[in-house]
């Protein structure tokens, strides 16, 4: 049997027990051109949170009833004449959480076990670290000498958006909950500085550590500590917006900036990014991150947890917190 993550309910505020619904169903059967592909791992990302929302947005909501949208990867087990992937290949796609899926091919990649480990590949070899690279590099338009600061610092954007920054020769400052974290990021990955949110003044804090003011934002978390950040803008700074966990569950009204008039004065800007939209650079990207990871200017994390009945509280980690780098569910079961 295939076991299904089901979406049933919108939730408001963070999911509870009633949002989803774990279901055994048949494997499906490939059909003409379709393969079978065995789900090893699914990326638990702070953007499903969104995509269960009824609205507009970048991406059609998931349907109530539907398998809950999710990247994974996994090996094809059955290929029914399918043109470019064979029994025994690797591959990343959206194939939801679920233990297995059926699929044309299309928004599908092989990959290279031997060249990394599979979670690699839907961590900072995937949509995490394609958000890093474009949006710091591309968004955020970093260049040498440059105070990046950067939220959700130990998170799986984060992080590697901070080491690209220390690649591109930029002085860097994590904004991180805890010890643990912030000691992570500096001593592990070689942060410049780090600031724990749980337990300073986060004005006081990052004019501490950016005494000359910041020239690119990275924001992960939205609410006060994006507030704190515009408040300290250089002239000409950047601000990407890639997301805003702080705010996902809240009950009521999102939370906007208050201190947005700084953009005026220090003739800032800030940019929504969405890491769809360079979807035909994906791989110049990861053959450059994959230079970087073997000559070890790059470190990768994944936390990874096992059982697709676990989905929900390992899912409700990226909002308490607790967890490092990159959150992976393995669902294979062996």
């Amino acid at each position: 049997m295939n076991k299904q993550i089901i979406l049933k309910n919108r939730p408001e505020g963070l999911p509870d027990n009633n949002t989803w619904e774990l279901q055994d169903n048949p494997i499906p059967e490939p059909a003409e051109g379709e393969v079978l592909v065995q789900h090893h791992y699914i990326s638990l990302d702070p953007a499903m949170r969104g995509w269960m929302r009824e609205g507009k947005s970048y991406i059609e909501p998931v349907e109530l009833d539907d398998v809950m949208r999710a990247g994974s990867i996994g090996k094809v087990i059955k290929s029914n004449n399918h043109p470019k992937f064979k029994e025994g290949d690797y591959v990343t796609g959206w194939g939801g959480v679920q233990q297995y899926t059926v699929t044309n091919g299309d928004n599908w990649y092989a990959v290279d076990p031997s060249l990394a480990p599979l979670p690699m590949y839907i961590g900072t070899l995937g949509m995490p670290g394609m958000t890093a690279y474009f949006g710091i590099l591309e968004v955020g338009k970093i260049k040498e000498g440059d105070t990046v600061l950067v939220s959700g610092a130990a998170g799986a954007v984060g992080s590697v958006v901070g080491q690209i920054a220390k690649i591109k020769g930029c002085r860097v400052i994590g904004i991180a909950g805890g010890k643990d974290k912030c000691d992570y990021v500096v001593n592990e990955l070689g942060f410049d500085a780090a600031i724990d949110y749980k337990s300073e003044d986060i004005y006081e804090a990052i004019k501490r550590e950016c005494p000359k003011g910041i020239d690119v934002y990275f924001d992960n978390v939205g609410g006060e500590i994006l507030d704190a950040a515009l408040s300290r803008l250089r002239m000409h700074a950047r601000i990407v917006i890639c997301g805003a966990i702080s705010q996902y569950n809240n009950m009521e009204d999102m939370r906007g900036p208050k201190n947005y008039l700084s953009l005026l004065v220090n003739r800032a800007t800030m940019q929504g990014m969405v890491v769809m939209d360079y979807a035909k650079d994906y791989g110049k990207a990861a053959r450059e991150m994959g230079g970087w990871l073997a000559q070890g200017k790059l470190k990768s994390r994944e936390d990874i947890y096992e059982g697709i009945e676990n989905f929900h509280e390992t899912f409700l980690r990226l909002f308490s917190g607790d967890k490092m780098g990159k959150l992976i569910l393995k669902v294979i079961e062996e």
